[in-house]
C-alpha cells in the first residue's frame, strides 16, 4: 500500500526546525516551552526560523500555560503576535481558544482567523479539552478553520483513534483532522490505518548532552510540578506589597 501524508514537527528552537527540514517534514510548528504544550514563540525565533527554513511555517499563539480561557489582556496579547509574525512570513498560525464551560469560544476564534487571514489557520488541542468534540467540530468546521489537532480527547492519539476517525469521516474533507500525541515510526502507520488521516503531528525529539562541562547537579532552574492544567500562575499584588514593605522597613 502506498502511502501519502503531511508530516508536521513541532519543534521549540531554530535548530530543530532546520533538523526537521533536513529530515524531510514537510511543515514545522514553532512554539516555546513545549513542557508547558507550548507558547507563543519570539520574534527572534521567527525571524531565524523563516530565514533558514523553506518548507511550511506555522506560529503557535498561546500567551502562557495552564488552561485555554483567556483575560481580555492576554487576548490582546494574541492579537499582537499574529499582527507581527504575519510581517516575518509566515504560512500560518495554531492557536484555541475556549469558554469556562468547555466550549469553543467562536466569537475570539472567529476575531483571531480573521486576523490571521490569509495565512491558514489550526485550532490546536485546546479541542481535546472541550466538552463536546462532535460539536466542538461542527462549530469549528462553521467559523472556517483549516486543521484540527487533536489527540482524539485521550492522552495519546493512539487511545484516541476511534474518535479520531469518527471526527474525520465526520470534517467530510470540510477541515482537516491532524492526529498528534505519541506518534512516533512505529505507530504511524497503525494509525493511518485506523482513522484515514492524512497529517500527522509529532515532535521526533532526541535528548543531546549540553556543552557545560562543569556541572551543579544540586540545583536546578525550574520549579517542582506542582499546579494542575487548570491552574494560573500570577502575580499576587499581596506578595508584592510585603515585599514592598520589608525593603520600606530597612
Amino acid at each position: 500500500m502506498k502511502r501519502n501524508f503531511i508530516l508536521e514537527i513541532c519543534v521549540d528552537s531554530v535548530q530543530s526546525a532546520i533538523n526537521a527540514q533536513k529530515g524531510g517534514a514537510d511543515r514545522v510548528e514553532l512554539c516555546a516551552n513545549m513542557y508547558e504544550g507550548g507558547t507563543s514563540p519570539s520574534v527572534g525565533q521567527v525571524e531565524l526560523t523563516r530565514k533558514y527554513i523553506d518548507i511550511e511555517l506555522y506560529v503557535m499563539i498561546r500567551p502562557r500555560g495552564g488552561d485555554f480561557c483567556y483575560s481580555d489582556l492576554e487576548f490582546e496579547q494574541m492579537k499582537r503576535e499574529i499582527i507581527a509574525y504575519k510581517e516575518l512570513l509566515v504560512d500560518g498560525f495554531v492557536f484555541g481558544i475556549l469558554k469556562p464551560d468547555g466550549t469553543i469560544d467562536t466569537a475570539r476564534t472567529k476575531e483571531l482567523i480573521a486576523l490571521a487571514r490569509p495565512k491558514k489557520v489550526t485550532f490546536h488541542r485546546a479541542f481535546d479539552m472541550c466538552a463536546d468534540p462532535l460539536q466542538a467540530l461542527d462549530d469549528l468546521i462553521a467559523l472556517g478553520i483549516d486543521r484540527i489537532l487533536s489527540s482524539g480527547h485521550r492522552q495519546r492519539a493512539m487511545e484516541g483513534a476511534e474518535l479520531l476517525q469518527q471526527l474525520i469521516l465526520r470534517a467530510k474533507n470540510r477541515v482537516v483532522i491532524m492526529p498528534g500525541s505519541g506518534i512516533n515510526s512505529s505507530n504511524i502507520t497503525e494509525l493511518q490505518d485506523k482513522t484515514g488521516a492524512r497529517e500527522f503531528h509529532m515532535t521526533a525529539n532526541s535528548h543531546l548532552q549540553g556543552l557545560m562541562l562543569y556541572q551543579k547537579l544540586d540545583i536546578a532552574m525550574g520549579g517542582k510540578l506542582e499546579y494542575t492544567e487548570y491552574g494560573i500562575n500570577e502575580t499576587s499584588v499581596e506578595k508584592v506589597q510585603l515585599i514592598v514593605q520589608k525593603k520600606l522597613k530597612k
